[in-house]
């Protein structure tokens, strides 16, 4: 009896492990999808409000501010205004877009792995 108690203990935490692992990482995917999303529809040059802290500080000068314009200019089509609000708001993007492919695919690829199967044939 301990003894089945105690592989019904690993495979709670076996399974505890995992479902924290997934959750983790798409809570990073959600995170990026909405950063994006926001700067997609929400015109940060128009807005009152801010997230900068630095702006919040009363420092003028944020290196972040230009990157939030440079994205949000990208996605309204604007190249050439993407670029002069900040040279490397095209390779954020990328950089952002790759990583969130690069955890869907991962977590994905992990929810197919999980077969409980498995783990009842394994007791």
């Amino acid at each position: 009896m301990y003894f089945l108690y105690k592989k019904i203990q690993r495979v709670i935490r076996s399974v505890y492990k995992t479902l924290r692992s997934l959750f983790l990482t798409w809570a990073e995917v959600f995170v990026w999808l909405t950063a994006l999303l926001l700067l997609a529809f929400v015109p940060p040059t128009e807005t009152q409000q801010t997230f900068c802290v630095w702006h919040h500080a009363g420092l003028e000068a944020c290196p972040g501010c230009g990157m939030g314009h440079s994205i949000a200019e990208l996605f309204k089509g604007h190249l050439a205004e993407s670029f002069n609000r900040h040279p490397l708001g095209m390779f954020a993007v990328l950089v952002i877009v790759w990583r969130i492919i690069r955890l869907s695919w991962f977590n994905i690829k992990a929810i197919r792995t999980l077969k409980p199967k498995s783990y009842v044939e394994n007791l």
